[in-house]
């Protein structure tokens, strides 16, 4: 078993982490492409920039949408991320792998700081996974990804913090450890092909809307006239309903 363990921690290791590497490349090189082009067709090249950049920096910091209409699920969501990024790139392990991997590293946390943040992630791994299940709303937006992610992105966590923790016999330990290992593993190898993927696509989500998402010429005039407000000045649109054949002229009138 010891030689799996070191398989997973060598040659697969490093097979996975270049394939996430290529992969999110690949993703961000395609949406980028894909932002030029919509903006390059596009007759309207009016884009608020600033704006979106403000917009960015809100969604990837999101302080003051946390208390928005689920504050309990963002807050829990926040803190789960954050034990994501911290635990596997600043646990001290973790630092060494990485730098026996690809030749280079950075500064490890503290054992007692990266112990806070994988219980942190564990327990708020927990909390999304009973908010998904136990929520009517979450339940009806969710696909079978969404349930098998917190699970397998929980795995390494708890795995890694019983090896390091509790008092295991050498077999029960390797076990662990193989859990641990090929678990992360596959989530390196997956990241790129799933919604994962959006931890590098996010940046971009605000400028692809303001960019892509634009009516073509002359779909405003085509939605108007499905509405039913076809001829009127656009100020008539406050009202709630399509205006009767009357309201019309009369609004032409005046």
């Amino acid at each position: 078993m010891q030689a799996w363990i070191e398989f997973g921690r060598g040659p697969l290791f490093r097979l996975a982490f270049c394939l996430m590497v290529l992969g999110l490349l690949r993703v961000v090189v395609l949406t980028i492409v894909g932002i030029a082009e919509a903006y390059r067709r596009n007759s309207d090249r009016i884009v608020p920039w600033k704006a979106i950049a403000r917009q960015t920096l809100g969604w990837l910091v999101p302080v003051r949408r946390l208390l928005g209409g689920r504050p309990v699920y963002s807050v829990t969501s926040f803190l789960f991320h954050v034990g994501l990024l911290a635990v596997p790139l600043f646990l001290a392990a973790h630092v060494r792998l990485w730098r026996g991997a690809v030749g280079f590293a950075w500064p490890a946390l503290p054992q007692r700081p990266a112990d806070y943040f994988t219980l942190l992630a564990i327990a708020a791994g927990a909390g999304l996974i009973c908010g998904r299940v136990f929520h009517r709303g979450a339940r009806a937006l969710s696909r079978l990804q969404d349930y098998i992610w917190p699970p397998l992105l929980l795995a390494p966590f708890v795995t890694g913090y019983v090896c390091a923790h509790a008092a295991l016999g050498p077999k029960v330990y390797q076990e662990m450890m193989l859990v641990h290992i090929y678990a992360a593993d596959l989530i390196m190898l997956t990241i790129p092909f799933t919604k994962i993927a959006h931890c590098v696509l996010a940046p971009f989500s605000q400028a692809v809307t303001a960019v892509a998402w634009k009516f073509v010429p002359g779909a405003g005039q085509e939605v108007a006239a499905t509405l039913g407000y076809a001829g009127l000045p656009i100020w008539v649109a406050n009202s709630r309903s399509a205006p009767a054949a009357g309201d019309k002229k009369e609004a032409l009138v005046k």
